[in-house]
């Protein structure tokens, strides 16, 4: 039969976005650069990267000032915004890198 080996009792458990950055109101939303951790935000403060509903569409924007500027440098002001829903403020942007095929 044997002995267990001694090495069994410190095996680590895997490192994932959900084990580092999660909270218990927090979610995590995987997105085609890697993953973003959200959570619900009642009033969002200036700067905050959030999650937003607009035009049926989902996308990260910023709140700067009175406008929402998204990912692809649009700005959304005024009126517009009455037509946007947030979703949840962002905490965390965790990236993927890859060099030749090979996760870094």
């Amino acid at each position: 039969m044997g002995f267990a080996s001694p090495a069994t009792d410190y095996i680590e458990q895997r490192v994932t976005p959900a084990s580092v950055c999660m909270t218990p109101d927090s979610r995590i939303l995987e997105t085609s650069a890697g993953y973003a951790i959200i959570v619900p935000v009642t009033r969002p403060q200036q700067g905050d990267a959030l999650l937003i509903l607009s035009g049926g569409r989902t996308q990260f924007a910023m709140l700067m000032g009175q406008s929402l500027i998204c990912d692809d440098g649009e700005a959304i002001e005024g009126r517009a915004l009455e037509d946007v829903e947030v979703l949840g403020r962002v905490t965390h942007f965790i990236t993927r890198h890859y060099e030749d095929g090979r996760a870094v």
